[in-house]
C-alpha cells in the first residue's frame, strides 16, 4: 500500500510539474502579485514537481522524495491563503470566491499530509 501511494504522489507530482509547462497561463494566475516573477516563479515550481516526483518513482528515493514533495507543497500554502484573503462572494470565478479558495487550502494541506505519509513509511 504504501508503494501504492508514494507511486500516486509521484506521478501527481510529475504530471502536475508538466502541466506548469503546458499550460502556464493558469499557474501564473494562483501567484500572488505581490510576489511577482510569475513566469519564473511557475517554470521553477513545475521544474521542481517534476524532479521530486522523479524521485519518489524510486524506492530509496522515497523518504527524502517525500519530505521534498511536503516542504515544496508547503511553499504553496502562502498563495492560497494571499488568495483566501482576497477572495469575494461575487466573483465570477469559483477558485476566486471564499467556498474555492478554502476548498484550494484544505486540498493543499491534504496533499502536504500526503506527503509527510510517504515520507514517514519509506524504508
Amino acid at each position: 500500500m504504501h508503494a501504492i501511494a508514494s507511486v500516486a504522489l509521484a506521478m501527481f507530482l510529475v504530471v502536475t510539474g508538466f502541466a506548469h509547462f503546458l499550460a502556464p497561463g493558469y499557474f501564473r494566475m494562483l501567484v500572488p502579485a505581490w510576489l511577482g516573477r510569475e513566469r519564473f516563479l511557475v517554470a521553477v515550481s513545475g521544474a521542481a514537481e517534476v524532479m521530486v516526483g522523479a524521485l519518489m518513482l524510486f524506492p530509496g528515493g522515497r523518504r527524502a522524495g517525500g519530505w521534498a514533495a511536503a516542504v515544496l507543497i508547503a511553499c504553496y500554502l502562502a498563495p492560497h491563503v494571499d488568495a483566501l484573503r482576497r477572495t469575494r462572494p461575487d466573483r465570477p470565478r469559483l477558485l476566486e470566491r471564499p467556498v474555492g479558495a478554502v476548498a484550494r487550502l484544505a486540498v493543499n494541506v491534504l496533499y502536504i499530509a500526503w506527503a509527510v505519509a510517504v515520507a514517514g513509511s519509506a524504508t
